[in-house]
């Protein structure tokens, strides 16, 4: 078929498989790990440095695999890299990105065991929670070293304890002691307990929790960040690990990740401030470069276990009529406190910076609230869900968030320890937000302030229609308006749904049926007569500290079939279908709200999906039909795009993969969204047409709603404030706004797409009918901390395009009755309906199509031939486009070439250069070269390539007009580079004693 000069080139994203098989390339030893492991494609296209490194740990733990092949593979390249040394003396560090049920408590075990065995005999080990101290024992016990104590810091006094390992949590870093004594902060302790030279083993487990060490914006660095930056600079020859699932889901949190040398002395970012901005500007290309090239220079390793057979489904949720006149009301009670509160701060005549800490408040509480009403809308569905899947020998595990444990201890205060029907967070979220934030106050406090005031008559006079009124009756009216305000939310809250958690476990069954893992002491339930009552959650026999650990344990012995975990039980806790427990019925593991953050999210995915289970889970997300709910499913999406492209070196990699398509948060978004608003309030023309279903005018309905809302403007681009705020918004006006800017962010899409401006993560070619051949290959030495790493620039040629002996073939398979050739005709033929049948089609220039094409659209532009007609047609286009461009063989001209350009449109032989290899020790001459010639916004284009034998390359696409300049400047820095190498090895030659010498001082050691 044949078709006109705008075609669009829709390039082959990822359509190779994401995951490679995982094995050990450069390590022999240890048997394979209970279940398929896999690491992300571009991840596998790059090869670990060689192994020089001789482990110590005894052959016992191999022999019985202990220890698998994979884990032993991560110890051997953690303890090498501890070899190393940064160029300003500190010990190089080791970063382990495995995924949750890999096995990374045995790993670190491990490290700890081989450095003990070395006679490096004190070790620290930070995690989020204490619980996970048991963990850490019995992986020690595990792999055969249950001769290492490891003690908790909190029942550490003084500094006792010999030798082995402290567990401590990231929080207790920056506690202080209690009872006075010799050491008044636990960091001290801890700093006195490794001494001076320390050279052991520090561990930062589910080190994400450690993010927030670069400040963004305006907030401050965390004291928990500082504190993990200031352990490594007081001791610098400490053997650090980095380990989490998450590893960083956005390349800030990586800040206190200081011992990898990517940033610092003798590199090319000064900074790790240097190195954000060029990673941020340059788009996820230039994250999936960072991970690669650690993985080549020895420092990290990222593996997940297979995703084979796990499933995930997306479940709508259905809103019914009473939910949704329901949601509507609590809508206006909302903007009738927003009036209220503005009135009353202008009658209070209250200062500019009260003004902003309560409406900061305002709008916090606001997006609670709606948070709370999108989770009740689900709870229904669940409960049918849950009961269904254990009917049918599964068992369930609900992943919740929050608790709402702070509202339901207000009410419990308030009701003097009695309560007559479950707690509504959602009303307490607002009852909160009024009673202590509305801006009226107390007369008797005003009056004895007023009294302060000796004398100092300060009336605040406000103008209210014409009549003056002093600070006394302003005060009264403030007062009352927040009396209505309370009466008018106790006529909702009859309406309003109850607490989550302790509806759904009173729905399934009660806590003799539900195992709960989290956080809070106490929770409500409904007694045999049909009364309510607060309970603690503790039990006779077992103290609160270990309540969860007992739940666990029930759940696993099959006791209870049905588990809820929040926040607090996600880290750690292992609920997979284990072979060693007695409950192995599948998991269905239903995300009631989605976390905050993907760090979050992958956590709690993780409980169910681990080593040696007998099924994999399925994953259930319950996402609600409101618009607005899409703000939760957009964030984590975001994170986990980019979580996909840092944590394993590849966007589409993490576990959600069906959530991308909720998310908004990314430039084109922000654009899509600068349209909406613009185009609402007629700044500007839509780009779409408004959704058909809405009732009346669209425009004037969203205008009037849309000034409710100021902080729309001048913020009008900022989605997360767009997606909070229109919850806010009545059912139907939320879901045809959110509609609207769908359908606007899928044109600016398409519009990026055809000019070229597309980020579009890593373009895979070879993996389809493509061609790829590999011209030339030219080699340079690039400057490198640990080896002298090298890069290299392929020129690749790729052919695409279909023969017609190709052509007869495929279609000599075809036998439909509207299969065939197609010539394409000048003018549009006239519409008749045709069938909506999509049809694969074939191009001479470009092969087969990625996109399949409705029948109805084929007709309209071309009509059907017979082959013989169609032959001389096919056999043109094919053989003009190995050089010529749609455009001139189309038209006779092309714009781009007639200026100079080139243009790669339609064209069946097209060129690539791809730098591979080490190109972050080489990224800021990369980057001058781009900037200098091709601008600065130019995002990194990743291509992952097949070549026809079999060789996979993955690398960074240079521009054409950068190839020449860029290749200057690596030959140029390759020279140099020889010469230092040259010089190494004579003065090498010439001290062979002082080589251990140089192990200490910051040189590689020998691998030859």
């Amino acid at each position: 078929m044949e078709e006109e000069a705008e075609e669009e080139e829709d390039e082959e994203l990822g359509h190779a498989e994401t995951y490679a098989e995982y094995m050990p390339m450069k390590l022999r030893i240890g048997l394979r790990h209970p279940d398929p492991v896999v690491e992300t494609s571009s991840l596998s296209s790059v090869n670990p440095p060689n192994v020089w490194y001789r482990m110590s740990i005894p052959e016992e733990t191999i022999d019985r695999g202990w220890l698998s092949a994979l884990q032993l593979e991560a110890i051997t390249y953690a303890s090498q890299q501890h070899e190393t040394f940064l160029p300003n003396g500190d010990r190089a560090s080791y970063l382990i990105g495995d995924g949750a049920g890999v096995g990374k408590g045995r790993t670190i075990a491990g490290i700890i065991y081989e450095n003990y065995l070395l006679g490096r005999k004190r070790s620290l080990w930070f995690s989020v929670s204490n619980d996970l101290k048991y963990d850490a024992e019995r992986d020690l016990k595990d792999i055969g070293a249950k001769n290492i104590p490891v003690y908790s810091l909190n029942k550490v006094r003084g500094c006792p304890v010999g030798k082995g390992v402290i567990f401590a949590t990231y929080s207790s870093l920056i506690g202080e002691s209690q009872s006075g004594g010799k050491y008044k902060t636990r960091f001290k302790q801890l700093l006195h307990w490794c001494g001076q030279v320390f050279d052991g083993v520090i561990v930062y487990d589910e080190c994400h929790k450690a993010k927030n060490v670069c400040p963004i914006g305006s907030s401050k660095p965390t004291k928990t960040g500082l504190a993990v930056l200031e352990l490594q600079n007081k001791l610098p020859k400490a053997r650090v690990v980095y380990a989490s699932a998450t590893g960083a889901s956005e390349p800030r949190n990586m800040a206190y990740m200081s011992r990898l040398g990517i940033w610092g002395e003798g590199t090319p970012f000064r900074e790790f401030s240097n190195f954000i901005q060029a990673v941020e500007r340059r788009g996820v290309g230039a994250m999936e470069i960072v991970a690669m090239d650690m993985k080549l220079r020895g420092m990290y390793i990222a593996r997940q276990l297979s995703f084979t057979g796990v499933t995930f489904k997306i479940e709508q949720v259905p809103l019914t009529t009473h939910y949704i006149k329901m949601y509507n009301k609590s809508v206006h009670l909302w903007v009738a406190a927003r009036e209220k509160f503005q009135a009353a701060a202008n009658l209070m005549d209250a200062e500019q910076r009260m003004k902003k800490s309560m409406w900061g408040q305002f709008w916090s509480a606001h997006q609670r609230f709606f948070k709370y009403l999108c989770i009740a809308s689900k709870v229904r569905r669940v409960v049918q869900l849950a009961r269904e899947e254990v009917k049918n020998g599964k068992c369930v595990v609900i992943g919740l968030q929050s608790t709402g444990e702070a509202r339901t201890l207000e009410a419990l205060e308030e009701g003097g320890g009695e309560l007559n029907d479950f707690v509504s967070t959602a009303k307490g979220v607002l009852q909160s937000l009024v009673e202590k934030h509305f801006p009226a106050p107390d007369r008797e406090k005003l009056f004895s302030l007023l009294a302060e005031q000796k004398g100092k008559k300060r009336k605040a006079k406000v103008e209210v229609d014409d009549s003056c009124m002093t600070s006394q009756d302003a005060v009264e009216d403030a007062q009352q308006m927040k009396r209505d305000l309370l009466d008018q939310l106790d006529k909702l809250a009859q309406d309003l749904p109850p607490n989550t958690l302790d509806e759904l476990i009173d729905e399934l069954g009660g806590p003799d049926n539900v195992a709960e893992m989290t956080g809070r002491k106490g929770r409500v339930v409904s007694n045999d007569d049909g009364s309510i009552s607060y309970e603690s959650r503790s039990e006779l026999d077992v103290p609160v500290e270990i309540l969860n650990l007992t739940e666990k344990q029930r759940f696993m012995d099959g006791e209870k079939n049905i588990a809820i975990i929040s926040e607090a039980a996600s880290s750690g806790i292992s609920l997979q279908a284990d072979r060693r427990v007695k409950n192995q019925r599948r998991r269905v593991h239903m995300t009631l709200e989605l976390p905050w953050s993907a760090d979050r999210a992958i956590q709690q995915f993780g409980r169910t999906h681990r080593s040696n289970q007998v099924t994999a889970p399925e994953y259930v997300f319950l996402i609600s039909e409101l618009a607005g709910e899409q703000r939760f499913a957009s964030i984590v999406a975001k994170r986990l795009e980019s979580l996909g492209a840092l944590t394993h070196g590849d966007r589409r990699a993490t576990e959600t993969r069906d959530l991308s398509r909720f998310n908004f948060d990314n430039k084109y978004g922000r654009n899509a969204l600068e349209i909406v608003m613009k185009s609402i309030v007629n700044l500007d023309f839509p780009l779409v047409n408004p959704p058909s279903n809405f009732e009346g005018d669209f425009y004037k309905g969203m205008s009037r709603t849309v000034r409710f809302f100021p902080l729309f403007f001048p913020d009008y681009n900022n989605i997360g404030k767009f997606l909070n705020r229109i919850l806010g918004m009545a059912v139907q006006e939320q879901n045809a706004l959110f509609q609207y800017f769908s359908d606007t962010l899928a044109a600016v899409i398409q519009n990026a797409k055809k000019n070229g401006r597309y980020d579009m993560g890593i373009l895979d070619l070879g993996s389809g009918d493509e061609k790829v051949k590999k011209m030339e290959a030219k080699k340079f030495l690039t400057p490198g901390y640990s080896t002298s790493g090298h890069v290299e620039l392929y020129t690749v040629s790729v052919e695409r395009g279909m023969s017609w002996e190709d052509a007869t073939h495929a279609w000599a398979e075809q036998s439909g009755p509207d299969d065939g050739f197609y010539v394409q005709v000048l003018k549009d033929q006239p519409d008749v309906s045709f069938s909506t049948e999509l049809f694969l089609v074939y191009r001479p220039n470009t092969g087969k199509q990625l996109k399949l094409e409705a029948y109805a659209d084929i007709k309209k532009k071309c009509k059907k031939v017979l082959s013989d007609d169609a032959k001389q047609h096919w056999m043109d286009q094919y053989q003009s486009s190995a050089e010529i461009c749609s455009h001139a063989y189309w038209r006779g001209n092309c714009k781009k070439v007639s200026v100079g350009l080139q243009c790669e449109v339609g064209l069946r032989c097209r060129t690539y250069y791809v730098l591979c290899g080490s190109v972050l020790s080489v990224w800021t001459k990369v980057e001058g070269v781009l900037a200098s010639v091709s601008g600065t916004n130019i995002k990194m284009q990743i291509v992952r390539l097949r070549t026809e034998d079999g060789q996979r390359i993955v690398g960074l696409i240079i521009p054409i007009n950068c190839v020449s300049p860029l290749t200057n400047i690596l030959s140029s820095s390759d020279q140099s580079q020889q010469l230092a190498v040259q010089q190494q090895q004579k003065w090498q030659q010439l001290h062979p004693q002082s080589l251990s010498h140089m192990h200490n001082m910051g040189s590689p050691p020998s691998l030859t």
